[in-house]
């Protein structure tokens, strides 16, 4: 769904490019407490959740699911949608404006190391919840892992 945006002179209008991404909550129990893996880069300092946009032909679970792996070299499943993030930016290369969905789901681990991640970060760490909700650079991202750490919760108030 495209918006459209007045420039100036009124009488011109763009397109408003909507972009979707997708990514995921990865968690491990460990010592029945949860940690979660952040993606980190030392400059400018910021630590996220895993996400990344579709290839061509790709849903956008097999897209988190892809982009998790890629970006933390951990092996996951994901297990549930949690929601997602909308937000806007200014493109550096066109100063436009854009509007980008964000899809999350929580994942959990099958296997794989953080020393395999790949090129976009610097570091790939785990933490506890608390922590990893002082380290994420986004608040919209806290939120997301503050309703996947709900999920968890209610899953172990049932088992």
């Amino acid at each position: 769904m495209n918006g459209q945006i007045k420039t100036n002179e009124g009488s011109m209008e763009a397109e408003t490019p909507n972009l979707v991404s997708a990514g995921g909550v990865v968690y491990r129990l460990e010592d029945q407490s949860i940690e979660i893996v952040l993606c980190g880069l030392i400059k400018p300092k910021r630590w996220s959740l895993p996400k990344g946009t579709p290839n061509e032909g790709e849903t956008i679970i097999q897209t988190a699911i892809r982009e998790a792996q890629e970006e933390t070299g951990l092996m996951v499943e994901a297990e549930e949608s949690i929601g997602s993030i909308n937000y806007w930016f200014t493109s550096k290369d066109t100063r436009s404006h854009i509007n980008k969905t964000v899809h999350f789901y929580l994942m959990n681990t099958t296997g794989g190391s953080t020393d395999d991640h790949d090129f976009e970060f610097d570091l790939v760490e785990w933490f506890n919840v608390e922590t990893a909700m002082q380290q994420l650079t986004f608040q919209n991202e806290v939120r997301i892992l503050q309703q996947a750490v709900n999920i968890l919760g209610q899953r172990s108030k049932r088992e």
